[in-house]
């Protein structure tokens, strides 16, 4: 049976281990002394937490090639995510399979969110149909929105949405890239200062001048 120390875990995430055994003691997980915690039934309490036990049904809408690379994700299933339809408002993109799930046309959103108890909905469509989407999916009863589209939603109280913007994952990272660039420069310049100010302190023979009395 795997077992792993607090130690370890603590480690691993860059915390303190006495606070990390207070934190599963929450979940109602307590380690042996010596031995640790159980690795695959630690797992099992902290997914269970987190609602990852049981089966989430999602509906995406707009299949694009995002939408598309969202069907195809394979990351869901195993986090306890079920792509249950798949939704588009081009009639031409009805009854085509993306990643082996037949797409549905808008009209049926609906009667989709309904027949297969959606709580989760993922919106993928260009930014000017991602409102009255929206709207649709949480008059459907939608509670908990992923939004890929790039504008704010405007929801009722009750209802969660996060938003996954690119550019601002990027301008992130341009930020970061910008900081070393400027901790590299500063670096080298004060490795080439003291140099500087030697040559600058002495004398045609490299010695340092004396003090001439005014």
């Amino acid at each position: 049976m795997p077992t792993v120390s607090s130690e370890e875990l603590a480690a691993a995430a860059g915390v303190n281990s006495a606070k990390l055994r207070k934190d599963f003691s929450y979940l109602g997980s307590y380690g042996t002394r010596g031995v640790g915690y159980d690795v695959e039934y630690l797992v099992y309490q902290i997914s269970r937490e987190l609602g990852l036990t049981q089966d989430w049904p999602v509906v995406i809408v707009g299949i694009g090639n995002l939408g598309a690379a969202l069907a195809n994700y394979g990351g869901f299933a195993s986090r306890g995510f079920r792509v249950a339809a798949l939704i588009d408002a081009d009639p031409a993109m009805a009854g085509k399979p993306v990643a082996g799930i037949p797409v549905q046309h808008t009209d049926d959103l609906e009667k989709i969110i309904d027949e297969n108890g959606v709580s989760i909905g993922v919106i993928a469509t260009p930014a000017g149909a991602a409102q009255p989407v929206c709207d649709r999916l949480v008059a459907a009863g939608v509670t908990s929105i992923l939004n890929f589209a790039p504008t704010v939603l405007s929801v009722p109280d009750g209802v969660d949405v996060r938003k996954v913007d690119l550019s601002i994952e990027l301008q992130i990272l341009a930020f970061h890239e910008q900081r070393k660039a400027g901790e590299e420069a500063e670096a080298q310049a004060g490795a080439a200062a003291p140099a500087e100010r030697g040559d600058q302190g002495e004398g045609p023979d490299g010695d340092v001048p004396a003090v001439m009395p005014a």
